[in-house]
């Protein structure tokens, strides 16, 4: 039996939810009538005009037609004008700090407060719209965790632009491929940043895509190449202006060996065009339905998919779930660690966050830089009471030991989060012993980012807590365990995790490929949503998330696809296929071990392994970067030859137990494959 913590009674008695009885109730309200509570919760948002349905209508079954989602249909309302506008005229937060900026090096920060966030954005909505940007136009964005990127965000969102982010650490070829398939008419980017002591020349990365994309386009009907607006962050770009005037100051810590490549008539400053701009602009008010942003993520069959985020019940799932499950309170400072470029930063750093007023942390650096115990020297700065952060994260500083973390303070934590992948218990335990000193709630999240925001997660200060569980769903969302054959298993259960019913959060199609995505979701168990995930229900009715059952795997709480790196490989001239599976790591969750089969006339060596990295590292980024390459002269295969991934993972994790290979068309390669398997990954 798991151990259960649960929160004491003085730091109950002033929370929201105080107790499991009263989570239970709210859930059972929220299942029986949601329009009623949902209603209730969207009173503290402007709506420009009501809605005049229905809170959600929805098909979840393709046999029944298109599968769709609606949420407050008939209403019209503007994200930027609730997060900023309205924050400021309704709930008096003019001066209020929204964003505190810490930066990768020592003493390099900023901070504005709601209304400077205000004028910027409206600024910055002028620039886009001088740049003949319109709404549902789509704008790509590739910078680095500095506050022009939100500002970017909130300015698409206020003139009905659909922005969609490219993780800064994603290669010229991801960005152009996205770029395109989004058919994006203008990138915002940055000269560049540090990451750490490495700095990264994002502007060459982004001439890199754009130069791609024109190849790629060539004579195709209708394209044009993107305009380029330019953050000049790190202080230095040949040919330049003067020194930016304030707010738009650059790092601290300038690079002169940093090139910035220009094309003139392309390429565009930023702090020229802003110094230009007016700083009020109207908002341009939006259909509930109509798409607020697209963000990619990993595809079984390689191609990434870009989901599509719309405007009223992204909105609100993202504020009343960051506003209950962190207990959020006008005094917090909150903290999510992670990149906008991830579905995290979207809805838990950026719009849940704002909608609420919150006061927010914004870090461009990483925990280790310049020392390990930077993150709670951060904590300590700002009094930060409300951290989210993955396992990944947690896992790399416990290697450290605990005299870094205990050199601080941390007096102000008073809520603790997870995100990204399950958390295993001997990190949810030093999490909670050493960073929260045994007084702080773990809130261990789950959630896609196809579904928005939080489908699984406790009250922190009502649920019971069960470590390495997502515990109990949120309001309004009904999971269930479905064995093979689609039956759904009741009490306690372990299959495959689907959800029954829709939410207001859900991504609610795929770029330009509305049937990828019923494929894709609900195809598999129609009426359903399928998370591909497994997951087990305890008998106490606990959820535990187990992984993923597809062809993805989760790596440092980011999913990848295998498809996509074994393209990235099979692209070398040595490599004639390649496999790809996941196995267990103890820092990142689940690494990639690759097997590749050579052309004739190639020989496997440390060399072509470091060519191979490279090659994947060009394709995708450093994120997806092997760590276990594996020469294969032959791939257990079936006499139909599909490929035996259930065997390819026993051989990565080490287990010899292979089960049934009498359907191999060659039963010993399992064998051959394994016992080469400590002598030939590099």
């Amino acid at each position: 039996m798991s151990d259960v913590y649960e929160a004491s009674a003085d730091a109950r008695s002033s929370a929201f939810l105080r107790s499991l009885s009263e989570y239970q109730a709210l859930y059972e309200r929220s299942l029986q009538d949601p329009q009623e509570l949902w209603g209730e919760l969207a009173k503290q948002f402007h709506w420009q005009t009501p809605s005049t349905g229905p809170f959600m209508q929805s098909n979840l079954n393709p046999a029944l037609g298109r599968v769709s989602v609606t949420c407050m249909a008939g209403a019209t309302t503007n994200v930027c004008y609730n997060l900023l506008d309205h924050n400021i005229s309704e709930n008096r937060l003019g001066d209020k700090v929204a964003i505190y900026w810490e930066g990768n090096c020592l003493g390099d920060s900023r901070k504005l407060t709601y209304q400077q966030l205000l004028n910027d954005t409206c600024r910055m909505s002028n620039v886009l719209t001088n740049q003949g940007v319109k709404k549902g136009d789509r704008v790509a964005v590739y910078m680095p965790m500095i506050p022009e990127l939100v500002i970017t965000l909130l300015a698409c969102s206020r003139i009905g632009a659909v922005h969609s982010v490219v993780f800064a650490g994603f290669s010229a070829d991801s960005l152009a491929e996205r770029i395109m398939d989004a058919q994006c008419c203008l990138l915002v980017t940055a000269d560049g940043f540090f990451r750490g002591e490495k700095m990264i020349n994002l502007k060459q990365i982004a001439d890199d895509a754009l130069d791609r994309c024109r190849e790629r386009e060539k004579g195709s009907k209708g394209f044009s190449e993107p305009k380029c607006i330019v953050v000049r962050h790190l202080g230095v770009a040949p040919g330049g202006p003067g020194v930016p005037n304030r707010p738009y100051t650059p790092a601290k810590r300038p690079c002169p060996n940093l090139q910035t490549p220009w094309q003139d008539g392309r390429d565009l400053w930023w702090h020229e065009v802003m110094h230009k701009a007016h700083e009020e602009a109207p908002p341009v008010w939006c259909d509930s339905e109509d798409p607020l942003f697209i963000l990619y993520t990993s595809g079984s069959t390689g191609k990434p998919k870009g989901m599509v985020h719309t405007q009223a019940g992204y909105l609100l799932h993202t504020a009343v779930s960051h506003r209950l499950v962190f207990d959020l309170r006008p005094s917090d400072v909150y903290w999510c660690t992670a990149d906008i470029g991830w579905i995290t930063g979207h809805s838990y750093l950026v719009y849940g966050p704002l909608a609420n007023g919150a006061t927010c942390l914004l870090f461009e650096g990483i925990p280790t830089y310049p020392e390990v115990d930077r993150f709670w020297q951060i904590i300590d700065k700002y009094q930060v009471t409300l951290f989210y952060t993955a396992p990944t994260a947690i896992r790399s500083l416990m290697k450290h030991g605990n005299e870094p973390v205990l050199r601080h303070s941390r007096h102000s934590l008073r809520v603790l989060g997870s995100v990204g992948e399950p958390i295993n218990p001997e990190a949810w335990h030093w999490y909670h012993r050493v960073i929260g000193g045994g007084r702080c709630p773990i809130v261990d999240t789950y959630w896609q980012t196809e579904t928005g925001g939080f489908l699984l997660a406790p009250m922190p200060f009502a649920t019971p807590l069960k470590p390495g569980s997502a515990t109990f769903p949120f309001f309004g969302v009904v999971p269930a365990i479905l064995n093979e054959h689609g039956e759904e298993m009741k009490g306690e259960a372990e299959g495959y995790l689907v959800f029954k019913q829709a939410w207001p959060g859900m991504a609610r199609t795929i770029y330009g490929d509305h049937r990828r995505y019923e494929e894709t979701y609900f195809q598999k168990f129609p009426g359903f949503y399928f998370t591909g995930d497994g997951c087990r229900r305890d008998s106490d009715g606990y959820y535990w998330v187990t992984g993923r059952v597809d062809d993805l795997l989760n790596m440092s709480g980011h999913l990848l696809s295998t498809a996509e790196v074994e393209a990235a490989l099979g692209a070398h001239p040595a490599v004639v296929e390649a496999a790809t599976v996941s196995c267990p790591h103890s820092l990142k969750g689940q690494t990639l071990y690759c097997f590749v089969t050579l052309q004739a006339g190639h020989t496997f060596s440390r060399t072509l392994v470091a060519e191979l990295r490279q090659k994947v590292r060009e394709k995708i980024g450093p994120i997806a970067t092997p760590d276990y390459i594996q020469n294969a002269p032959a791939l257990p295969k079936t006499r139909s030859g599909k490929i035996m991934r259930r065997i390819l993972r026993k051989i990565a994790s080490g287990d010899p137990d292979f089960g049934d290979v009498t359907t191999l068309a060659d039963p010993c390669v399992p064998s051959a494959l394994f016992a080469d398997r400590c002598r030939t990954t590099v």
